[in-house]
């Protein structure tokens, strides 16, 4: 084997240890993999919590008010008496209407339109009519099936059913007659929609 000149001529003392590029390359990969992760590290740390602030802060407020919905921070009264609340209850005193009917509210009853996969959803609230004195217990009383029954009956329709020219009535009929069947009787003798809104 050939010797090469130029190192026969130095000494043992005179080499230089080269670098080798071995040992070098798995730190400057190890820093490169690193940094070329960083970016993606970042965005999933961060963008849950941009997504929770923009919900909370931007998105809540604007549907709340859009709603009608009082916020959780003011659920009582200036007397320390729970208000009543906008999440779909009835009224805990019933409205008299001339004629001596009383109108009783089912408020924010929101369900899925049929036939979208959960991408489309109907809000509505409504008040219901009646001549009997004790309405309004009867309606508190069966106030869970009411909103269930309801429920079912709008969960049922789907964007053709309620674009159709008198689906409103279509669908107010289905309800006063779904109502009776559970309250007994001829109770409610109309509804009226305060907010009925597809989204």
């Amino acid at each position: 084997m050939a010797v090469n000149r130029m190192d026969a001529g130095k000494g043992e003392g005179e080499k230089r240890p080269e670098p080798s590029p071995v040992s070098e390359a798995p730190k400057s990969a190890a820093k490169s993999d690193f940094k070329a992760w960083l970016p993606l590290i970042g965005a999933v740390v961060l963008l849950p919590v941009v997504a929770y602030g923009v919900t909370t802060f931007i998105l809540l407020p604007k549907l709340q008010k859009g709603l009608g919905i009082t916020p959780p921070a003011s659920t009582s009264s200036a007397h320390g008496a729970p208000a009543a609340s906008g999440h779909g209850g009835a009224a805990a005193t019933p409205e008299p209407s001339p004629g001596g009917k009383l109108q009783v509210p089912l408020s924010k009853m929101i369900v899925n339109v049929s036939g979208t996969m959960g991408s489309r959803f109907l809000m509505v609230s409504l008040i219901m009519v009646s001549t009997k004195e004790d309405f309004p217990a009867i309606v508190k009383a069966n106030e869970a099936q009411l909103k269930d029954t309801a429920g079912g009956i709008l969960g049922t329709k789907t964007i053709p059913d309620l674009e159709k020219p008198g689906a409103r009535n279509i669908v107010r009929s289905e309800l006063i007659t779904a109502f009776n069947h559970v309250l007994g009787g001829a109770t409610v003798q109309e509804v009226y929609f305060t907010d009925f809104a597809i989204q």
